[in-house]
C-alpha cells in the first residue's frame, strides 16, 4: 500500500502534523509493506487556481490532465497518481481548510477529473479521469472549537471529501474532528488519529 499524507498546516510539528503523523504510524502498524510519504504544503510553492480551464477542457486519456501553472504542483502529481491511500489534515480557518490546502485541492479538482457527470439536471460535473479507487481519512483541528460545536464551525471535512471523492475516486472511510487542543492537549487525539490509520490497511469495499 502507497500512503500519501498531504497537511495543510503552515506549522510543521503542530498539532495537525502530529496527528497526521499518528494516523500513518496506525496504517504501518497494520501492513507491513505500508510505504508513506508526508506533504506539508508549506514547504511547496503552489499557486492559486487561475480558472483558465486548461485543465478541464483537455481531451487526454491520461490520468491526470495538464495545468498551465508550473509549480510545486509538477512534483506532487505522481505521488498522488501512486497514492493508494490518503490522510488529509488541516486546521480549520475561519470555519474552512487553510489556504493552501484550499489551492491544493482547487488545483487537483479538474486536473484529476473530467466534466464528464451529470447530477440532476446539471451537467459538466466532476468525474475522476483515473478508475484507480482509493481510500482517504480526514484529520481536522482546531484550538479553540470544542468537539461538540463541530457542526457549525468545520466546514473543511465536507469540503475535503468531495473534492477527492469527485477528483481523485477516494472514499473517505473515516474522519475525526480534534477540538479545543489549547485545553485539551494534542495527546487527547492520539488514540483516535492511530485508530484512524489503522481503518486506511484494511481490505477496501
Amino acid at each position: 500500500m502507497n500512503l500519501l499524507a498531504i497537511v495543510g498546516s503552515p506549522r510543521k510539528g503542530g498539532a495537525t502534523d502530529l496527528l497526521v503523523g499518528k494516523a500513518i504510524e496506525g496504517a504501518k502498524s497494520k501492513s507491513r509493506k505500508c510505504i508513506t510519504k508526508k506533504i506539508n504544503l508549506i514547504d511547496y510553492d503552489i499557486k492559486f487556481c487561475k480558472n483558465c480551464l486548461v485543465c478541464r477542457d483537455s481531451k487526454t486519456k491520461d490520468p491526470v490532465a495538464k495545468c498551465s501553472i508550473r509549480d510545486d504542483m509538477d512534483y506532487l502529481t505522481n505521488d498522488i497518481l501512486a497514492a493508494d491511500s490518503l490522510v488529509f489534515g488541516t486546521p480549520v480557518h475561519m470555519g474552512f481548510a487553510t489556504a493552501m490546502m484550499m489551492a491544493f485541492l482547487e488545483r487537483i479538482c479538474w486536473t484529476f477529473a473530467k466534466p464528464e457527470r451529470k447530477i440532476l439536471t446539471i451537467s459538466g460535473c466532476p468525474l475522476p479521469r483515473s478508475d484507480k479507487k482509493r481510500k482517504a481519512v480526514i484529520i481536522v483541528t482546531s484550538g479553540v472549537v470544542p468537539p461538540i460545536y463541530e457542526k457549525f464551525c468545520n466546514e473543511a471535512t465536507p469540503l475535503i471529501k468531495d473534492t477527492i471523492k469527485c477528483s481523485l475516486n477516494a472514499k473517505t472511510i473515516g474522519d475525526m474532528f480534534a477540538g479545543d487542543i489549547e485545553h485539551r492537549g494534542t495527546e487527547h487525539y492520539f488514540g483516535k488519529a492511530f485508530n484512524l490509520g489503522k481503518k486506511l490497511s484494511e481490505p477496501y469495499c
